[in-house]
């Protein structure tokens, strides 16, 4: 959960978030690199008079700063490619869960059970638990075993949603009449917060997602228990 002041991305707690932060990490060390040359570059001309002024054309300069920008670009989009490869590159899913998104709660089907489904609605205020997070904590949260495969068949009942758990690096669109998925392995027992990530009315800000990861022992009692 992200906290008061907090200027870097949350903490990787799936495999796929580490690859996010580590190219995020890496496109921003490219970028400060490009900002230092540029700084270096104009306080050079600004203090220093050593200057060209001779009509000659200079093809070796010219050819150098169209070079310089395509390593760049290739150096960024390398990393990206892989990134992208290993996020559509998915091991087989353990559990299969369906979310359907509502004005303005979430509702969550285990596909791999009978009879297995509930809605999850945001705690208000005044029911809180000492330290629950505001806006964040619901009545019913989905429930996944850790360092197990899992696939997210995302949808929506009415209107455009966005089921996003950002310390997992998952988000997708809920589209009314359009099914879309998300894989993710979670590395860690806890307690995972997000919310809905696109404007779907009046109550957008009400509707937050919570996930609970647990081992697969605690995960089977807790399914046995609702299941009964």
């Amino acid at each position: 959960m992200s906290e008061p002041l907090q200027i870097s991305l949350n903490n990787a707690l799936s495999p796929m978030m580490e690859e996010f932060l580590y190219f995020n990490d890496y496109a921003m060390t490219m970028l400060l690199m490009i900002w230092f040359s540029v700084m270096t570059t104009l306080f050079i001309i600004s203090t220093t008079k050593l200057y060209n002024i001779s009509p000659n054309d200079a093809n070796h300069l010219e050819f150098m700063w169209t070079l310089l920008p395509v390593l760049v670009l290739m150096f960024i989009a390398l990393p990206s490619m892989r990134t992208l490869y290993l996020l559509e590159d998915q091991n087989p899913p353990h559990l299969t869960i369906k979310t359907l998104g509502h004005q303005w709660y979430w509702s969550y089907e285990y596909s791999d059970y009978e009879n297995m489904s509930f809605d999850s609605y945001m705690v208000k205020e005044q029911d809180l638990t000492n330290g629950s997070p505001r806006l964040l904590e619901v009545d019913n949260r989905m429930v996944i075993p850790t360092k197990s495969t899992v696939r997210l068949l995302v949808t929506a009942e009415d209107v455009l949603h966005s089921w996003a758990l950002p310390t997992l690096g998952a988000k997708t669109d809920a589209v009314p009449g359009r099914l879309n998925q998300l894989i993710f392995t979670t590395m860690r027992p806890g307690v995972f917060y997000g919310q809905c990530s696109e404007i779907c009315g009046t109550n957008h800000s009400f509707m937050p997602i919570t996930a609970e990861s647990m081992p697969m022992k605690q995960f089977e009692n807790w399914i046995t228990t609702l299941l009964n």
